[in-house]
């Protein structure tokens, strides 16, 4: 992450209607943490940070958080299996994670997103996109909230119609988007512009009555796609 991107003249006009959302950032990069909580606070967020997986999971004990922003290479524990604890219990399964690391080849993304992450952002990023994944992270968060509270089917699979088909360009798209890539480092990949990708997206999100590219993501892996 570039730290002029998060200096005061580079940041944008805070939004502080985030009705206190807390988050929990874990890093063992003192300066990461500082610039990321800066930002994260400036748009009006709540930020509680934790140098590793261990002391995350005793903060877990005494209070829950909205998401959880995590690296993965940490010592003491690691992204991976502070995740896989996170998930195991059920006072702490349904918080949203978004992985944050260095490394971001597609077998990482795969696995990050496997171990029990939700996004997947590769080091160095643009704030506004951690922003922008974060905020998309907890509205979907909270559509899930209101469904349960609704009478849903408890934690049930993503639905689709049942006629969705996709052409093998947008198949390779969502592969992609469920590997935790970005619409610019697929549109690399494709050798394609970053708004032709954008458009498969939605096209996709159209035919799947999906909200957000987390939900494709998890259509994606739960139908065995990526």
């Amino acid at each position: 992450m570039e730290r002029s991107a998060t200096s005061a003249t580079a940041m944008k006009e805070p939004s502080m209607n985030k009705d206190n959302k807390n988050l929990l950032l874990i890093d063992d990069d003192p300066n990461l943490i500082l610039l990321v909580k800066d930002y994260l606070e400036f748009r009006g967020y709540q930020v509680t940070t934790a140098e590793n997986g261990r002391e995350a999971l005793d903060i877990l004990e005494q209070d829950i958080p909205d998401m959880i922003i995590c690296d993965v290479m940490m010592p003491e524990m690691d992204g991976y299996t502070f995740v896989e604890q996170v998930r195991q219990k059920e006072r702490t399964g349904w918080i949203p994670v978004l992985f944050l690391s260095a490394k971001g080849q597609s077998a990482d993304r795969v696995k990050g997103l496997n171990k029990g992450a939700d996004v997947y952002m590769v080091k160095p990023f643009e704030p506004e996109e951690l922003v922008a994944q974060v905020e998309s992270s907890l509205k979907q968060t909270i559509r899930w909230k209101e469904h349960q509270a609704k009478g849903g089917d408890n934690g049930s699979r993503i639905q689709v119609p049942f006629d969705v088909q996709l052409t093998p360009t947008e198949l390779k798209v969502v592969q992609f988007v469920a590997q935790g890539m970005a619409n610019r480092e697929i549109a690399e990949e494709l050798n394609v512009s970053q708004r032709t990708v954008e458009s498969h997206v939605s096209n996709m999100l159209g035919k799947t009555s999906l909200h957000n590219r987390t939900e494709l993501a998890r259509w994606a892996i739960e139908n065995q796609m990526a």
